[in-house]
């Protein structure tokens, strides 16, 4: 997440989102006999899986196969309303978003995996080449079935690759839409009347860095905290909502202009309208190390930033020159934050 965070849970406001060169693996392999799932990230080998009233029953009571199995039996869903035969199989899930020891640096793992299990089945099944919109709008039906909340932007990015101009579905819509639906490809084929999403570009002369704080974050949990606001204090919720507007605008024309100053500017001001919106939920977006993260970058001319809900995980940042890219990242190691070697990636998802 770039900028926009939270803001963009409300209709119409822009966040700019950005895919990463990590990715999640989904291996299909058809078979004559049984269905059986394998993720290993989470050492669950060989569970058997069947397809029974319209919806995929995996034979484990182990909660972190849920968005997994919601992703199949939306995607089974639709394939069988488009009248497409599927034959059994075994589905492997393999993930490079997390370290060796398994800690999780926040780069929306769950929306990876749920797109990358929708795509290969998608491209495994049909036809013909699935577009990117489909496989967008079923693996945000199955996320937002799985965590009943969230903007749907690391979807977007796991789907379409690049840097894009975003605006949320909105969590809420589209689970009422899904719960009153008798139709995936009705729900599908509907116009989301909030949505909408665009590539954009970044300047050459910019240059892109994260860091890792080494504490993982609840998103959900964060999310919850800051709609809350909206109930407590409307006010502060406004007041954030029009800051969040103005530095992503600013931002969005930074990008477009090649602007560097404004661009910088707009980032810095995204910063400030997160931290204060933090402050007046009671909830720490920017923590001691993010904020340490965000000022060695500021120190050195550029401008960064807590990416996504914050309260850990990572924080990103612009700098003018690469010199002073790789000066902020000696900086990191010596406050303790982990540079994260991640670029742009403008692929999305793809069979290979």
């Amino acid at each position: 997440m770039i900028a926009g965070e939270f803001a963009v849970l409300e209709p119409h406001h822009n966040l700019a989102v950005m895919a990463v060169n990590r990715f999640v693996y989904a291996t299909i392999l058809r078979s004559h006999d049984n269905n059986r799932l394998t993720l290993h990230d989470f050492n669950l080998l060989d569970l058997a899986w069947e397809f029974e009233k319209d919806r995929v029953i995996v034979n484990t009571d182990d909660e972190r196969v849920r968005f997994v199995c919601d992703a199949m039996t939306i995607s089974y869903r639709y394939l069988k309303e488009k009248k497409v035969s599927i034959g059994k199989f075994h589905l492997s899930i393999n993930s490079e978003l997390d370290d060796e020891s398994g800690n999780k640096y926040g780069l929306g793992s769950s929306a990876a995996v749920v797109t990358s299990v929708v795509s290969a089945i998608l491209n495994e099944f049909m036809t013909e080449e699935p577009s990117k919109e489909l496989i967008f709008r079923l693996a945000a039906i199955s996320h937002v079935k799985t965590q009943g909340n969230g903007s749907g932007a690391d979807v977007a990015a796991s789907s379409y690759g690049g840097l894009l101009q975003y605006s949320s579905f909105q969590a809420e819509w589209l689970r009422s839409a899904y719960l009153q639906s008798d139709s995936i490809t009705a729900l599908v084929e509907m116009d989301w009347i909030y949505y909408s999403s665009k590539p954009i570009s970044m300047p050459k002369s910019i240059y892109f860095c994260v860091g890792w704080t080494g504490k993982p974050a609840s998103t959900a949990k964060l999310v919850d905290k800051i709609l809350q606001l909206k109930l407590d204090n409307l006010d502060a919720y406004r007041t954030f909502l029009k800051n969040s507007d103005d530095a992503v605008a600013e931002f969005l024309k930074g990008m477009q202009e090649e602007n560097i100053d404004l661009l910088l500017s707009g980032v810095k001001k995204n910063r400030e309208a997160l931290s204060t919106v933090g402050t007046h939920a009671n909830t720490p977006i920017e923590t001691p190390l993010l904020s340490t993260l965000c000022n060695i970058a500021e120190s050195l001319g550029g401008a960064a930033k807590p990416s996504g809900a914050g309260g850990g995980d990572c924080g990103i940042a612009f700098m003018p020159t690469k010199e002073k890219a790789d000066e902020l990242e000696r900086l990191w190691e010596k406050a303790g934050i982990k540079p994260l070697p991640l670029q742009p990636n403008p692929f999305g998802a793809k069979r290979i």
